[in-house]
């Protein structure tokens, strides 16, 4: 579980979104990553148990992402995000593997796993598989172990089918997606209570179908 301290620097943070600010309050950051490291070490150990293609070996600090935001091509010029990014990557990282993200941010947490905004090639080959496997695809995301952590993202979506497909194609709510992943909401509140490791386990152990199924698609 985690510190409120460490939501609360959130909080200050986006407040104080400048570089004058961080640098006095860096203390309360390191002592957050401190606090982030522990919650990060021990799932490292249970994901690696669940999906062999991750790393029991991988550090916490490699899962945590920068709080550094890159604004040279964003109209907003705020140096600092407003929320702690962490990613289990799995051995071979790219853009053909599919993701586990947690996203921690004062009122706004989940944990996500799957592809966001992957590459035309690698939406191409996702399509083709729910196309062509497309009970195997509905048995994943009907399954009630699924369903009772996670809900397919329809947020990012074609206005029409994409090319190659009919309108009335029986699985075009899922062939118009761009993005495809698995969310799991989550509360602020989760992560001051001490089961929140074992929420995010279980997680873990649902998402491997959606994993492998991804995997199958772009492996091909």
């Amino acid at each position: 579980m985690l510190k409120k301290s460490t939501f609360n620097f959130l909080r200050d943070l986006a407040e104080n979104n400048n570089r004058e600010w961080f640098a006095q309050n860096k203390h309360h950051y390191e002592a957050a990553k401190l606090d982030l490291f522990a919650l990060i070490s021990p799932l490292i150990k249970e994901l690696a148990a669940i999906d062999p293609e991750f790393s029991a070996d991988t550090e916490p600090k490699k899962c945590l992402l920068r709080i550094y935001r890159d604004v040279r091509f964003s109209l907003n010029k705020d140096p600092y995000k407003k929320n702690y990014g962490i990613a289990f990557d799995v051995k071979g990282y790219g853009p053909t593997t599919p993701a586990y993200y947690l996203h921690l941010e004062p009122n706004n947490c989940f944990f996500g796993v799957g592809f966001w905004m992957p590459e035309s090639k690698i939406v191409k080959s996702i399509r083709e598989e729910i196309d062509y496997s497309s009970d195997e695809f509905l048995e994943v995301i009907n399954d009630k172990a699924y369903q009772k952590i996670f809900s397919l993202s329809k947020e990012d979506t074609l206005k029409k089918a994409p090319k190659g497909y009919e309108i009335d194609h029986p699985m075009i709510e899922y062939l118009r997606l761009k993005s495809f992943i698995s969310i799991y909401p989550l509360k602020e509140d989760d992560f001051y209570k001490k089961d929140i490791e074992h929420m995010l386990v279980e997680a873990f152990k649902a998402a491997q179908p959606f994993i492998q199924f991804l995997r199958k698609a772009v492996s091909q």
